[in-house]
């Protein structure tokens, strides 16, 4: 640092200047029961008590917001060790009635197994709910918490189309009817079997495991080529639309 910058940065007084808060808002998905869902909390304090909103929390001075997001999500419902991935930063005026706050929106997709919430600080219940039924008319959502809700369900079903991302959402062994049903949950449409085999074939292997305790013919179970260690991430695929509809 130069002389006139030290000298700058003494002389430099950041009182003189109106400053905004930041927040962060978190997005967990998961799959159950054959639907999308997404941890939302029921606020105990005002603004919006005893409304359904996101977790989130207000960033410390002295954090990171990725810190922040991870504190956030732990404190509001119980969820630890899962890959958060910045969606969206929220700036409107008016977002919030309380005062300037900008938020910065994270995301998760997490499989249903790993799911183990416990109501935290601030809320008086933390609960899946269908994300249809939180981005239907009549829902009401704290804040712009439907708008952030909409952005990441569109963002889900953009990367499945050309990622990896839908193996997130299952365990580590899988049979491929499994698969095809994650994928065609995260698209909202059904797909052809057999195109779709085709498309995936080069992002899973088989393995010797089988179901068991099924009436019908057993299904082989799959694993994610390679471990899965980049899931959701970078994996680049021909759109699985493609595999067309039944």
């Amino acid at each position: 640092m130069t002389s006139s910058e030290q000298e700058f940065l003494n002389n430099y007084h950041p009182e003189d200047y109106e400053k905004p808060s930041v927040a962060v808002d978190l997005l967990v998905f998961t799959i159950e029961e054959a639907a999308l869902k997404l941890v939302m909390i029921r606020r105990e304090e005002m603004p919006f008590q005893n409304k359904l909103a996101l977790p989130g929390v207000f960033v410390n001075i002295r954090e990171s917001l990725e810190e922040a997001a991870y504190r956030g999500i732990e404190e509001e419902t119980g969820l630890t060790d899962i890959y958060l991935e910045q969606l969206y930063t929220w700036g409107d005026l008016e977002r919030d009635p309380r005062m300037r706050i900008i938020s910065v929106s994270y995301m998760a997709l997490v499989p249903i197994h790993k799911i183990h919430l416990s109501k935290g600080k601030r809320t008086t219940q933390v609960s899946l709910y269908p994300v249809e039924e939180l981005l239907a008319e009549e829902t009401e959502i704290a804040f712009d918490h439907k708008k952030m809700i909409a952005c990441a369900r569109e963002r889900i079903k953009n990367k499945t189309e050309y990622t990896d991302v839908a193996f997130a959402f299952l365990p580590e062994e899988f049979t491929l009817p499994q698969l095809q049903r994650i994928y065609e949950i995260l698209l909202g449409k059904e797909l052809y079997k057999a195109n779709f085999r085709k498309k995936i074939k080069d992002l899973v292997e088989e393995t010797e495991h089988y179901t068991t305790g099924v009436s019908h013919r057993p299904s082989q179970y799959y694993r994610r080529k390679g471990n899965g260690e980049e899931v959701g991430k970078n994996e680049q695929m021909e759109s699985i639309s493609e595999s067309g509809n039944r």
